[in-house]
């Protein structure tokens, strides 16, 4: 069974200085990312990990990533158990369901039930609150 590590938390000024402006607006303030946003790893199809920016721990693999056409990227899972919490998210019409990252509280994006097997969840993810670290090739 996975440990999560300990719980990180930062007062609002902490997080301004160690977060970028997006980072900030996207994660603490849970914003959203426009789709499409170049660099923000919809894209990426190396094989390696996702960290969190808060705090650095790993809550997505590419082993769970697929191509949702979404503009973002897409998860069937999260990385390990216990390291994705979820919450209802009623500021848009439709209620949602919020996901965030459960070390340091950072929103990560939502998950919606229209994904593939083996879950049949779609983890749609901000790229901008994560850190893409490539698995070594050799």
């Amino acid at each position: 069974m996975t440990q999560t590590p300990p719980k990180v938390v930062r007062s609002d000024e902490e997080w301004k200085s160690v977060l970028t402006e997006e980072q900030y607006r996207v994660g603490v303030k849970d914003g959203t990312e426009r789709a499409f946003t170049p660099g923000n790893y919809q894209d990426e199809k190396r094989d390696g990990d996702y960290h969190c920016v808060g705090c650095d721990t790993v809550l997505w693999q590419s082993d769970h990533k697929f191509e949702s056409g979404t503009g973002w990227p897409s998860f069937f899972q999260p990385a390990s158990e216990g390291v994705v919490d979820t919450k209802r998210d009623f500021k848009m019409i439709v209620p949602r369901t919020e996901c965030h990252c459960a070390v340091c509280g950072l929103h990560q994006g939502h998950v919606f039930k229209d994904g593939p097997p083996p879950t049949g969840l779609r983890w749609c993810i901000n790229g901008a609150v994560l850190n893409f670290v490539p698995r070594d090739e050799g």
